[in-house]
C-alpha cells in the first residue's frame, strides 16, 4: 500500500502547526492582556471555522487562491505559479481551518497565568516584550504543546476544506483522508481499512499526550 498520502498529511501538519502557533501566540495575547475595542468580533472571528462547514469554507479559500482570486493573482505574481490545488494551498486552508483549535488552548493557558507574576516581572523592570518570553511562555508551556497537538492531529484529519482547496493529486495534494474515501469508492476496503487504522492509532497517541500533560498540570503544586 502507497504510503506517501500519509507521509503527506504528515508533513502539511507539520508546517501547519508551527506557522499557526506563530500566529497564534501574539492572538492570544492580544486577546488576553490587552484592551481593545472589538475584541469580541476578534474572538469571533478566530472561532468561525468552528462552525461554518469546511465544504463553504473551502469554497471560499479556492475563489480568494484562484487566479482572480486576491490570494491567487498575489501568490501567481510573485512566484509565478498557482496557489489552489498546490501543498502550499492547502497550508494555507488548513491554518485558516485550524486557528482556533491553535489559539483557543493558548489563549486558556495564559488566562490561567497568575498575573501576580507578571505584574512582579514589571516591577522589576522587566518590558512586555521580555515578560513575554520570561514569564509566560514558561509558565504556559503545557498549553502551548496541548494546543500544538491538537493542532496537529485536526490538521491530520481534515478532509472538505482540503479536498476543495487541493483537489486529489498524488504525491501533491492527496492527503491520507483523501486517500481513505477513494479507496472506499473504488471498493478497496483493505487498503482504506489500514490507513483508516493507522490513522486511529495516530488520533489515539495524540490524545494520550494530551492528556497526560492535563494530569501532569493538575498534579504541579
Amino acid at each position: 500500500m502507497d504510503l506517501t498520502p500519509l507521509i503527506l498529511s504528515a508533513k502539511l501538519a507539520l508546517v501547519s502547526t508551527i506557522l499557526l502557533l506563530l500566529i497564534s501566540l501574539p492572538v492570544a495575547y492580544i486577546l488576553v492582556y490587552k484592551k481593545i475595542r472589538g475584541k469580541f468580533f476578534i474572538e469571533s472571528l478566530v472561532g468561525l471555522p468552528l462552525v461554518v462547514p469546511p465544504t463553504v469554507l473551502g469554497f471560499y479559500l479556492l475563489i480568494l487562491m484562484g487566479p482572480k482570486g486576491f490570494l491567487g493573482h498575489g501568490w501567481s505574481a510573485l512566484t509565478g505559479s498557482s496557489l489552489a490545488f498546490t501543498f502550499a494551498g492547502l497550508v494555507g486552508a488548513s491554518m485558516v481551518q485550524g486557528l482556533p483549535f491553535a489559539v483557543h488552548p493558548i489563549k486558556a493557558a495564559f488566562e490561567k497565568l497568575d498575573v501576580r507574576l507578571l505584574e512582579m516581572s514589571y516591577v522589576l523592570g522587566l518590558t512586555p516584550w521580555q515578560a513575554f518570553f520570561k514569564v509566560i511562555i514558561p509558565n504556559t508551556i503545557n498549553g502551548l504543546i496541548a494546543a500544538a497537538i491538537l493542532t496537529f492531529a485536526h490538521t491530520m484529519g481534515e478532509f472538505g476544506i482540503i479536498l476543495m482547496v487541493g483537489g486529489s493529486i498524488p504525491g501533491k495534494t492527496k492527503v491520507a483522508s483523501i486517500a481513505v474515501y477513494e479507496y472506499v469508492e473504488n471498493l478497496q476496503y483493505h487498503e482504506a481499512a489500514v490507513m483508516s487504522l493507522i490513522m486511529v492509532a495516530i488520533s489515539y497517541v495524540i490524545l494520550l499526550a494530551v492528556n497526560y500533560l492535563g494530569r501532569s498540570k493538575v498534579s504541579t503544586p
